[in-house]
Formats: C-alpha cells, structure tokens, sequence
C-alpha cells in the first residue's frame, strides 16, 4: 500500500516521500481500516520539523484525524466490517497511508448519512471546542462569547457550538473573505482585525460589559487585549498561540478584573478520561444530525497533494480544515 513518510526532519515538501509497504496487520483490540479521508493539522508541519513536543521515531507517517471503513475486527468489537467511522491513529503509524489498524479505543461511530470528508474534518476541532466551552468555560446561554480567529478550524467549530448553545457570538478575523465565513457560521457580529479595534466593538455590543467567555488560540498580543474586554466573571480561555507568541499574565489584573484564565489541553483530558470524550462524542453526533454543526472545509486535496496542502496551511492561506482525499 502506498503511504506518506517522514524519513529525515526538515520542511514537508523536502521530506515528505510517498513509498510503497506492507498493509498493516490487524491486531487483537484493533480496527482494521480502509482510509478514505485524512484532516491534516498545523501540528503535522511541526513533527516533520521535529519541532512538535512528540518525537516519533523515524521513519514516520502521521495524520492523526481520519474517516474510512472498517475491514477487519475482532468478533466481540463495537463494530462491524463494512461500518463507516473515524479514528485517531498516532505516528509513527499515522493516517496518511491506504491503510491503517487502530486501537478499538480510538475508533468513533459516525452516522452512515455522513460525507466521509467531514467526519474526518470533524473530530479535534469539534471536540476541542466543545470541551473548551463546556467543560472548562461551562458557557450558559445568553451569554457573549467571544471568538477569535473565527474562519480557522477550532474557531469554526467554536462559533456553531457557541450558537447551538444560545449564546450570542462575536468573531473575530482577518479580511472580508473570512469576516463572511464567520457571518455564514452564524456569528451575531463579525470583527474585521485588520480594519477593526475587536475591544471596542465588544465593549459597544455588550454595553461596556465585555465578553463572558472568550476563545482564543491566538495568544500573544490578541490574549492581552482581550484581558480589556472580558466581563466580570469571565472565563479566558487558553486554547493556544498560533500567533506564535506566549503571553505573560499579572496576576494583579486577575484578581481587580475578577476573571479566570482557563487552560484548556483537551488532548491531555482524552488521555486521561477517554469514557468522557465518548460521551462527548455523543452529544457532538447528536448536534451533527440535528444540523446544527457542519465542519468547515477549506478544499479536499488528492493523496500526492499533501505537500502543497501542508505549505498553504502553514502560510495560513486556508480556513477551516484542510483535507486529504484517497483513492484506491
């Protein structure tokens, strides 16, 4: 079968090579899974860098969101050949490949009406989000959430969740194509940052009373403005700092403004609980099907594509998920 691998560090498109091997065996408490679709992550630039926080060992072949058919497992599993599912298969056996055999564990159900492309879009950033705002933030409704970089993947998710749960969302994003991706998520107010102060919009559409919980996976200079728009009691999440720098905090400014600075490692919570990220999962399904939540897809890209998807997700020239279709 033919799959991605990661043979020396470096950039994706120098060491990205597609090779030929054999299909995985299946295991006992494993999924065998024909692959069809596969959601690449910023995170998958960084482990070909070497620069993720988990090192595989070399050589690898990430890909840790995929959707496909289940081929073989074991009598007593929770499935059945022919199921269509989503799985989390980790490097150095990742989901870029035809094939994959993944833990029970790992492997969810999807609703058979559901385009494979969007399961596999679906799982981190949906379940991410969720965990964010319900778990850590316990977001109510009518409350205002705030969420920055609206048009990305846990952004996306974030504004759908937020609406599903009756709050009034504000997002934030960068451009006119964005800030209307963000409109037709279904945000109540869009904020253009290039153009637009996001603190003193918000401080206009609450009155002066700022956003009870906001969403950044920003951080940076966006974490510390946003410490000038949060309510009393708010909640400030910490999802992440895609805008390349960590802030630093006063505690001072904690205690005056009466707000918590949240973190929120939802990769850490499914090692830890993963019979709550199956209920989880559940009531994520359950939104999916009552239509309320739909992934959104930048552009579904071919097997040998993967390299120029992985460029212009790293420029931060998509919105949404990026997502890789194979063919047999």
């Amino acid at each position: 079968m033919k799959v991605w691998q990661v043979k020396e560090l470096g950039e994706p498109q120098d060491v990205l090579k597609i090779e030929e091997v054999e299909k995985p065996e299946w295991k006992e408490n494993e999924v065998l899974i024909e692959v069809k679709a596969v959601a690449l992550n910023f995170f998958d630039i960084l482990l070909c860098q070497g620069t993720y926080q988990e090192k595989p060992p070399l050589p690898f072949t990430f890909g840790s969101e995929i959707s496909g058919v289940v081929v073989k497992c074991g009598e007593d599993s929770a499935y059945k050949v022919g199921q269509k599912v989503m799985a989390q298969p980790a490097a150095p056996h990742g989901g870029l490949a035809q094939y994959v055999s993944v833990d029970e564990s790992r492997v969810y159900p999807i609703s058979e009406n559901m385009p494979l492309d969007e399961a596999a879009a679906l799982f981190i950033t949906y379940h991410t989000s969720y965990y964010a705002l319900f778990n850590r933030a316990n977001l109510q409704k009518g409350e205002v959430l705030l969420v920055h970089a609206g048009a990305g993947g846990v952004g996306s998710a974030a504004i759908q969740l937020g609406k599903a749960a009756g709050a009034y969302v504000i997002a934030t994003a960068g451009g006119s194509e964005k800030t209307q991706i963000c409109k037709e998520l279904g945000a109540d107010v869009v904020i253009d940052y290039l153009t637009e102060d996001f603190v003193e919009v918000v401080k206009k559409e609450t009155g002066g009373k700022g956003a009870d919980v906001i969403y950044d996976s920003v951080g940076g200079d966006v974490f510390d403005r946003s410490k000038k728009c949060i309510a009393f009691d708010g909640r400030l999440l910490v999802i992440g700092f895609a805008g390349g720098t960590i802030p630093s905090l006063k505690a001072n400014h904690v205690l005056v403004k009466n707000y918590s600075v949240v973190g929120v490692h939802w990769g850490y919570f499914n090692r830890l609980y993963p019979e709550k990220v199956v209920k989880e999962h559940e009531e994520i399904m359950k939104l999916y099907e009552e239509g309320k939540i739909k992934p959104l897809l930048y552009k579904n890209f071919q097997f040998e594509q993967v390299p120029e998807a992985l460029e212009l997700l790293g420029g931060r020239k998509t919105w949404g998920k990026v997502v890789i279709n194979i063919d047999k």
